[in-house]
């Protein structure tokens, strides 16, 4: 009797733990998208404070820096 008892309440926690899991995973890879694109933005950012020497020595040219800090920050 014990041990059916115990397997019983042992599946709703087990049950709730993977659900947790799942949910720590999406919101972790969320995250880390959300992180990707803020980089993407920080890097498009500092190209605005970039000479034209060193926007030349990373082989840009100023339009080209415009192009791409006028891109969104997030969807590309």
């Amino acid at each position: 009797m014990a041990l059916e008892l115990r397997g019983i309440l042992d599946t709703p926690r087990d049950i709730v733990r993977s659900r947790l899991h799942g949910t720590a995973r999406w919101s972790l890879r969320l995250l880390m998208t959300i992180d990707h694109h803020l980089e993407k933005r920080r890097s498009r950012r500092t190209l605005l404070e970039l000479t034209d020497d060193e926007l030349c020595d990373v082989g840009l040219t100023r339009a080209q820096a415009r192009a791409e800090i006028s891109k969104s920050w997030f969807w590309s």
